[in-house]
């Protein structure tokens, strides 16, 4: 781990520090591209270089209270909470938001199109023993996955529910091969090449999905890139290429920005 330092808006920084950070981020943004779009934007401004570390965000979290990252990007609000009310990061701010999507075989065999809600939809997969894929990897989309099976009244098992342990991209592939469910993010669903999977079910107020930037707080973290990293995704030039980002490509919005639409 890189000693703290570097260069941001006048912000004295500690002799001798490099400026390399660490940021621990959810696989959605990496899996979508859209890191590989905002980090050289950031670099080409900022004398601080980042390297990026895919994980859930349960993951990445754990690597903030351990000091292994310096910044984290993460969808886990409650997790958040959480990790902030222990004094591990110093900073927590709103970046920008997309939502869940219930998506699985074509023609939906488990009938979830006719649902009114996530918890509906879900009832209908373990009424008919549908299979689904959880990726059991304590990420933002796994902890939300866990939360909207509470909410069902449903304790998912049996051969029809299994977990892959993986990334979203990675489930989303799992999935489609083995003609199961599975919660997605809509941005990696849409980026992820070459699935048959259909989106079965959206829409809905519980399948929001807010992404956070956070400057870790912990002794020996580079916080001077931290802070740059947090003020200048949240500035608008940031938050307008991640309004625009693969628009074109995909004809709707991935991510909708947090702070330009204030």
């Amino acid at each position: 781990m890189a000693a703290a330092g570097c260069s941001a808006g006048g912000e004295e920084q500690p002799a001798g520090a490099s400026g390399a950070m660490v940021l621990a981020t959810t696989t959605s943004t990496q899996n979508s591209g859209l890191l590989d779009e905002l980090i050289p934007m950031f670099e080409q401004r900022s004398d601080c270089t980042v390297k990026t570390v895919p994980v859930g965000s349960g993951q990445a979290l754990e690597m903030g209270e351990r000091g292994e990252a310096d910044a984290l990007l993460v969808h886990s609000p409650e997790d958040e909470e959480k990790f902030m009310a222990g004094g591990h990061g110093s900073s927590r701010e709103p970046v920008m938001h997309n939502d869940f999507v219930i998506v699985g075989p074509p023609g939906d065999p488990a009938g979830l199109g006719k649902a009114r809600t996530a918890a509906e939809a879900l009832k209908k997969v373990a009424r008919s023993k549908a299979p689904f894929a959880s990726r059991g990897d304590d990420s933002g989309t796994n902890t939300k996955e866990l939360s909207l099976w509470q909410e069902a009244g449903i304790k998912p098992g049996g051969s029809w529910y299994f977990e892959t342990g993986q990334g979203m991209g990675e489930t989303l592939t799992v999935a489609n091969q083995k003609q199961a469910y599975t919660l997605s993010d809509r941005g990696t669903f849409l980026a992820t090449n070459s699935l048959q999977s259909k989106i079965a079910f959206e829409g809905t107020e519980k399948l929001y999905n807010s992404y956070h930037v956070i400057v870790v707080n912990h002794d020996g973290t580079n916080t001077g890139c931290a802070r740059e990293y947090s003020r200048w995704i949240r500035g608008e030039p940031a938050q307008r290429a991640i309004a625009k980002f693969a628009v074109n490509r995909y004809h709707q919005p991935l991510f909708f920005p947090d702070v330009l639409n204030r």
